[in-house]
């Protein structure tokens, strides 16, 4: 869904004396300051303040429109500020411009808020006319505030440790307490369902998604991550870390003397100590993006150094992304057009674990100090300016196991209305096909199944086993008939595979056609390259 903030018409009329001009007013930190800026970094922004911020900008500059990605479970619209040399903010005209879109999000998790003040302070910057040309050759999409519900949570007490904003800070979840950040497969929060609905409208090139850090004591500013999954196309992995995070990396410590590095936690597991990166499964933000064929890129900023510090660390980062994304727009739509090619008959993994470097790497550890929280009284850490190399082998990579060969198509019957429903939300194309439809096809047979005893956001995963068997199968009833040749049939491979680990059938969206049965739902075609 899409709803437009309209202008009235006596302002639509000033802003016509602006025209062809990028801007039509120079904002600064002192006349339009973000919360944390008033309050010296005490305070993060609210809802409210984010929303009168993004109207401000939006009803004074032609190159800023205030759309809406869709809304919370609470009915907060999810702000998407769309700055661009566009006539306006639809995903009908950004499309159309032909420039490359870069999608900027802040706040999935509403207790780590740098990224929110950051991407205010630099749709501010752009809208001002005070930052590099960027607009000429990209569309921005921004959304400051994703969990805007578990924004609104605040307590002095959450996050535990982390280094402010003393004032407080909202929660981890959402309003229904799922972690938004787990939901891009299943999708049970409409927070998620607007999210990959705008990915699918605007189909942004290039997305980034801006965390804070929990764990290791490290002496990096910002941490970062590519996509995953072991499944995603290598040409979009190899343009971030072959060339972009490399680049991004010099740039920022030849400015400003601070260390980026990919995202990581020290772990003594096994007996030696290692860097070891996050989960690879597509329920995560970056991971998912990689499956739909798109660049995605992870910030997190340390979560022991200052609030302030965290944001402007935070808003360099950005920045010298979009520089990157704006230097190197060719190889990027190069990389997204080879990457939405078929996969049909390609062998991709359903499953993977963690892949150890061959040698040793210096990872910059660092110290903290203990410090008293003002008003709780309770510990909070501060980081010091101290770096130690420290070897370590680093698992920043997964080796795929469980490998199937992708078919030509899935073919799902019409009672099977939970994978529907998901297909459709993911905006993965499909066709109906009438009754009585017959197919020589697949039919998975299954062997065992196992269900975990604890329940994890709200789901009791489960795990099939079996194996795809060739018969003729008859749609009593109809159906959907999805061609996994087109581009985001790589998705759809992985949400529909019954052994697929972060699918259909492991969220247990699937149980009621698979307790006793025999078989597996959906169909499938095979097809060869």
């Amino acid at each position: 869904m899409i709803v437009r903030f309209t202008r009235p018409a006596a302002l639509l009329s000033a802003l016509m004396l602006f025209a062809g001009s990028a801007s039509a007013q120079q904002f600064t930190a002192d006349n339009l300051p973000t919360r944390a800026e008033r309050t010296d970094y005490i305070e993060t922004s609210s809802y409210d303040d984010v929303m009168s911020f993004l109207r401000t900008l939006d009803e004074a500059s032609d190159i800023a429109h205030l759309e809406t990605m869709g809304y919370t479970m609470e009915g907060r619209a999810i702000p998407l500020l769309v700055l661009g040399n566009v006539p306006d903010g639809s995903p009908e005209a950004v499309r159309k411009s032909g420039l490359i879109r870069v999608y900027l999000q802040g706040n999935i998790h509403g207790g780590e808020v740098p990224g929110k003040e950051a991407l205010q302070m630099i749709a501010r910057s752009i809208v001002s006319g005070d930052s590099p040309d960027w607009l000429d050759r990209m569309v921005l999409l921004v959304t400051p505030i994703y969990n805007a519900d578990g924004n609104e949570r605040v307590q002095l007490t959450n996050r535990p440790r982390q280094h402010g904003p003393l004032g407080g800070m909202g929660q981890r979840p959402n309003s229904q307490d799922y972690d938004l950040n787990r939901d891009h497969m299943k999708l049970d929060s409409p927070e998620a369902r607007s999210v990959v609905g705008m990915m699918t409208r605007y189909d942004p090139h290039v997305s980034v998604d801006l965390h804070t850090t929990n764990g290791s004591r490290h002496a990096y500013m910002i941490t970062y991550s590519t996509p995953m999954h072991p499944g995603t196309d290598e040409g979009l992995v190899e343009l971030l870390k072959g060339k972009a995070l490399p680049l991004i990396t010099d740039r920022v410590r030849a400015a400003d003397g601070e260390e980026f590095y990919y995202y990581g936690n020290a772990s003594n597991r096994g007996g030696e100590m290692g860097w070891y990166t996050f989960d690879y499964r597509p329920r995560f933000n970056n991971n998912y993006i990689g499956l739909r064929n798109r660049i995605a890129i992870l910030s997190e900023a340390y979560a022991y150094a200052t609030f302030e510090a965290r944001v402007q660390s935070t808003r360099r980062f950005v920045e010298e992304i979009l520089t990157w994304a704006w230097e190197d727009g060719p190889a990027i739509r190069a990389a997204v057009q080879a990457a939405d090619a078929s996969v049909v008959g390609a062998a991709l993994p359903l499953r993977a674990v963690p892949e150890g470097a061959p040698e040793m790497t210096d990872i910059l550890m660092g110290e903290v100090v203990e410090e008293r929280h003002p008003n709780t009284g309770q510990t909070i850490l501060r980081r010091l300016d101290v770096v130690t190399p420290t070897p370590m082998r680093e698992y920043g990579t997964f080796r795929g196991t469980d490998v199937e060969t992708v078919p030509a198509e899935y073919l799902i019957p019409m009672d099977v209305a939970p994978a529907i429903d998901r297909m459709l939300a993911h905006g993965i194309e499909m066709e109906e096909v009438p009754a009585g439809t017959t197919i020589r096809g697949q039919v998975f047979a299954i062997d065992s199944m196992t269900v975990s005893a604890r329940p994890f956001q709200g789901h009791n995963e489960r795990v099939v086993f079996g194996a795809w068997q060739d018969r003729t199968v008859t749609l009593a009833e109809g159906g959907y008939r999805l061609h996994v040749s087109q581009p985001l049939g790589r998705l759809a491979f992985y949400l529909l595979e019954p052994r697929a680990d972060d699918g259909l059938a492991n969220w247990a969206l699937l149980d009621r056609y698979l307790e006793g049965a025999p078989e597996y739902p959906i169909y499938r075609v095979p097809g060869g390259r």
